[in-house]
């Protein structure tokens, strides 16, 4: 798959210790995912529950679902890449425990539908115990090798990609387009104050020289704006004037593509400041 081909290229980018820690945390939110699924399966209440939650759901609804716990992984994935990414997410991005279950279950119905759909032929009554077989079946066939980097990263990259061509396929990540997005407060008030040495720079925005000695506002591509100019810039949008850099953003496909997109430009080889 192409997908994993330049994921895989721009993990290869980071340091061993990077990797290291993308791997620990992996498997950290591995296991608790299969913790909490698992749970799910073998409580009749429960998955009683969260199925009856998925069916009140419109396809919307399940978009977004799997577009929050989509992009709660893209961060686990892409926080080396670039200290953009380092803002924690914004509530409104983030998934909560009752539909991370949905989310999971969702995940799991959908590869259960392609790779032994029998099961979901039987009566919904029936459903339970044959997934519960069918994953018990696919855990104790990972388990051997989830110590192995590939063992974490393959499966947890074949996931993101699965809920990337989910969400494209109903929603469309590239709902954004021709939107344009505000800035997260989070990351504009994490943006740096630095001191102008030599002047002569021009705000792209005003037009006007930046004397030397002035505060003005850096955004992490390195370039500078008068902060007069660039905060009623970044409550418009999250793009950097001159370069287009995307700075964090509070809505939840504006985050999936911009994550995507750094991905993209790592596996392709770019360097760390051109990451949009």
């Amino acid at each position: 798959m192409e997908e994993i081909t330049f994921i895989m290229a721009a993990l290869s980018t980071l340091t061993s210790p990077q990797l290291t820690d993308i791997t620990s945390s992996i498997l950290s939110q591995t296991v608790h995912h299969r913790s909490r699924l698992s749970s799910l399966l073998c409580s009749p209440s429960l998955f009683s529950l969260t199925l009856h939650h998925l069916h009140s759901l419109s396809l919307i609804q399940k978009t977004l679902l799997i577009s929050k716990h989509l992009l709660s992984s893209l961060h686990c994935l892409t926080r080396h890449f670039h200290p953009a990414t380092l803002i924690p997410p914004h509530p409104n991005t983030t998934i909560k425990h009752r539909d991370l279950d949905a989310a999971l279950l969702l995940i799991f119905l959908c590869d259960v539908h392609q790779e032994n759909p029998e099961i979901l032929k039987t009566p919904i009554a029936k459903w339970r115990e044959g997934l519960s077989k069918h994953y018990s079946e696919a855990v104790l066939r990972q388990t051997s090798i989830v110590v192995h980097y590939g063992g974490v990263l393959l499966p947890y990259v074949e996931m993101i990609i699965r809920c990337w061509r989910f969400v494209g396929m109903m929603a469309g990540c590239t709902v954004n387009e021709g939107r344009e997005l505000a800035a997260a407060p989070a990351a504009v008030v994490a943006l740096p104050a630095v001191e102008v040495r030599g002047g002569g720079e021009e705000c792209v925005i005003c037009r006007e020289e930046m004397s030397e000695g002035r505060d003005v506002c850096e955004l992490p591509c390195e370039h500078l704006f008068h902060w007069m100019c660039i905060l009623p810039w970044l409550k418009k949008t999250n793009t950097c004037p001159c370069c287009r850099f995307q700075l964090p953003t509070e809505d939840v496909f504006g985050e999936i593509e911009r994550l995507w997109s750094v991905m993209i430009k790592m596996g392709n080889g770019a360097p760390s400041g051109e990451c949009t």
